[in-house]
C-alpha cells in the first residue's frame, strides 16, 4: 500500500492572541486544533478604593489622609476583618498648582493612596462598601472577583481542548480508513477572560441621613470566571 499523508487543520475560531504554530505535513500524520473551556465560580471578591485628601499644606494633607486610614481600619474591624489584610498599593503627595497663573504657584497639596482588599467571605462585600462609601475622603471604589486557584483552571481547559482535537483526529482517521497512533507533537495556549471590577455607585448621602440600603451586591451571584485553551496537535497514524 502507498505511503500517504493527510493533513488536517482544524480553525474554530482562532483566538487574536495567538495563532497555530506552522507546523510542516509529515508522512502519515494528522493535525488538529481546538478549543477548550473551563468555568468556575469565583472564590475571591477584590474590593479597591482610593483615599484622598487635599489641603493648603502638605502637613495638613498628610495628616487628614491619617485620620482616612483610621476610618478605614476601624471600619475592617467593625465587620471583624484584620487591618493588615488590607494592602497598599501606592502612597503619593503632590503639589496643586494653579495652572491659571502665569507663575503656576502651589495652592494646596493632594495625598492619594489606593487600598486593595480581598474577601472569601462574599457577604461582607456589601457592609464593606457601604462602610467605605461613608468616608469621605475614599473615592474610587470598585468590586471585582476572581479565582485564587486559576492555574488548576487553566489545566482543565487544557485538557478539555485536548479531548475535542482528538476526537476529531480519531474522526478523520477513522474516516480514511486508517488508525490514531500515539502524539507526535503539541501546542498550548491558555487564555483567562478577565471581567471588569463593578465601579460602585456612593451611598454617602444614605449613609449620612442614617438611612438603610440594600447593598448594590445583595443577593446576586458573582459572574464565573472563565478560562479558555487552544491546544494543536499532531498524531501519528496507522
Amino acid at each position: 500500500m502507498k505511503r500517504f499523508s493527510l493533513f488536517l487543520l482544524l480553525l474554530a475560531a482562532i483566538s487574536a492572541h495567538a495563532q497555530a504554530p506552522a507546523v510542516s505535513a509529515r508522512e502519515n500524520t494528522i493535525f488538529v486544533g481546538a478549543d477548550g473551556k473551563f468555568e468556575a465560580a469565583p472564590d475571591t471578591a477584590v474590593v479597591q478604593f482610593t483615599i484622598a485628601t487635599q489641603e493648603g499644606t502638605s502637613e495638613a494633607a498628610y495628616a487628614k489622609a491619617a485620620a482616612a486610614a483610621d476610618k478605614v481600619r476601624q471600619a475592617l474591624r467593625a465587620n471583624g476583618i484584620d487591618p493588615k489584610t488590607a494592602e497598599l498599593g501606592h502612597y503619593s503627595l503632590q503639589p496643586m498648582y494653579d495652572w491659571k497663573s502665569p507663575k503656576r504657584r502651589i495652592v494646596g497639596y493632594r495625598v492619594t493612596s489606593s487600598v486593595t482588599l480581598k474577601l472569601k467571605d462574599f457577604a461582607k462585600v456589601g457592609p464593606l462598601t457601604q462602610s467605605f462609601s461613608a468616608i469621605e475622603e475614599t473615592e474610587n471604589q470598585s468590586v471585582g472577583y476572581m479565582l485564587d486557584n486559576m492555574e488548576a483552571a487553566k489545566q482543565k481547559a487544557v485538557e478539555d481542548a485536548f479531548q475535542k482535537a482528538k476526537a476529531s483526529a480519531m474522526t478523520v482517521a477513522k474516516a480514511g480508513g486508517r488508525t490514531l497512533g500515539d502524539l507526535n507533537y503539541a501546542s498550548v495556549d491558555t487564555f483567562e477572560h478577565v471581567q471588569p471590577p463593578m465601579q460602585m455607585m456612593t451611598m454617602r448621602a444614605q449613609a449620612m441621613k442614617g438611612e438603610a440600603a440594600d447593598a448594590v451586591t445583595a443577593e446576586f451571584t458573582p459572574q464565573k470566571i472563565t478560562v479558555t485553551a487552544r491546544v494543536n496537535a499532531m498524531f501519528n497514524m496507522r
